[in-house]
């Protein structure tokens, strides 16, 4: 990235507070990365886990599978989720806060005896699923923002900052030789001047 410059003090107070930006947030910018990145591996860890629950549940209820032909698929249902926002490291991510079933009337004497235990059952798999949906769309929003501060990171500390400093150099050196240059020539005239004056008198 070419820095914009013009060769006077103005210009060189500008990219000293660029760069000064630059610097001091450089490690807000480096810890808010590491706390994204634990932060993500948390989430995908609870994702997993949770994952590995829904599979266990699933395989402890294969040995009632047959019973399920008798089981009513619409006697239960998700009537509403409910999610709140929290904040890790500027970045909102749900929190799953409530899932309510609505479970519609049945007759006890009629339906089978298991049918109680079928409803427990598939509620606890439909809350696991849920919230290991929850987990995984959490580890995404983490994972964009952190992707986005290692960026940010990596614009800052590789372009960005060598960048500023580059530039400054350019114009410290070139005000430098031209107060050198500006020196010079007042010696000469001062010299010329001295050598009229001695031819004179």
């Amino acid at each position: 990235m070419a820095i914009k410059f013009h060769y006077n003090k103005t210009s060189l107070q500008l990219l000293n507070k660029q760069l000064k930006v630059r610097v001091n947030a450089l490690p807000t910018l480096k810890n808010k990365e590491a706390a994204l990145r634990i932060e993500v591996k948390k989430a995908k860890d609870e994702a997993a886990r949770l994952d590995q629950l829904l599979r266990e549940k699933i395989s402890d209820n294969e040995n009632i599978i047959r019973l399920w032909n008798e089981f009513k698929p619409d006697l239960i249902a998700i009537k509403d989720v409910q999610l709140a926002s929290k904040k890790i490291a500027g970045v909102k991510t749900p929190v799953l806060t409530e899932v309510e079933f609505e479970i519609k009337e049945y007759s006890l004497f009629k339906s089978p005896s298991w049918f109680p235990d079928g409803i427990k059952i598939i509620r606890d798999l439909a809350q696991i699923a849920i919230e290991r949906d929850v987990f995984e769309r959490k580890t995404q929003l983490l994972d964009f923002a952190r992707k986005k501060t290692t960026q940010k990171v990596n614009l800052y500390e590789k372009v960005q900052i060598p960048g500023y400093e580059e530039a400054i150099l350019k114009i410290k050196r070139f005000m430098e030789d031209e107060e050198n240059l500006s020196k010079a020539a007042q010696k000469i005239v001062k010299s010329r001047m001295q050598q009229k004056e001695s031819e004179v008198a």
